[in-house]
């Protein structure tokens, strides 16, 4: 899977909005504050954006957030567009719910890229089976749970305080700090998903 190694936070200015790609960092020291202008360009560009470059942008945006490729984004949209629901919302819910950024809204890490490594790690199960695929969709019903032997790492630690202090678990999910768990009890509704992004744009995007 290719990833970004370059800075986020010329990814941030990119897109002009906050992706928080670097967890709690993004809440203290956003680079958006200081330097509030696309990278590369010393003013904000001039005239009206065309309705293909807005699209694309928002589609942009979203690929940042979640971390995707162009690929495994356009088979989603394709799956979603073939679901019964309305193809926007059943997009959003299913990129909520893929595991890596379960384990992120849970609180077991406050960036999507810590949560990702903590499920490629192997330190993730559901219901109680070892699942290392970021990508994997956890379905209503099922526990998500990480390995008892983090229990005393420092990283999930400063994130389940960081959890705590925002409150930033949704209500869709269940959790058990004792186990260190967490229960899926219903699909997202899309005020609660975690990705501030026009999905009609994206959607359209795709169908042109």
């Amino acid at each position: 899977m290719s990833r970004n190694t370059g800075p986020s936070c010329r990814l941030c200015r990119r897109e002009q909005a906050k992706l928080f790609l670097k967890g709690e960092k993004c809440h203290t020291k956003c680079v958006l504050d200081a330097r509030p202008t696309p990278p590369g360009m010393a003013k904000p560009q001039r005239g009206k954006p065309s309705e293909y470059q807005i699209r694309l942008r928002e589609k942009q945006k979203l690929r940042r957030m979640i971390m995707m490729t162009e690929r495994p984004l356009r088979r989603m949209v394709g799956k979603a567009s073939r679901s019964t629901g309305k193809t926007a919302v059943v997009l959003l819910q299913n990129l909520e719910l893929r595991l890596d950024n379960v384990v992120r809204r849970l609180g077991f890490s406050t960036s999507l890229a810590g949560a990702r490594q903590l499920v490629q790690h192997g330190n993730v199960r559901v219901d109680g089976k070892k699942v290392a695929a970021a990508s994997y969709r956890v379905r209503v019903g099922q526990i998500v749970s990480l390995n008892p032997k983090l229990k005393e790492n420092v990283g999930v630690k400063l994130a389940l305080e960081f959890a705590e202090k925002k409150s930033v678990r949704p209500a869709f999910v269940e959790f058990d700090a004792a186990n260190l768990a967490g229960k899926v009890l219903r699909e997202p509704a899309r005020e609660e998903v975690s990705f501030p992004v026009n999905d009609q744009l994206v959607v359209e995007y795709y169908s042109r």
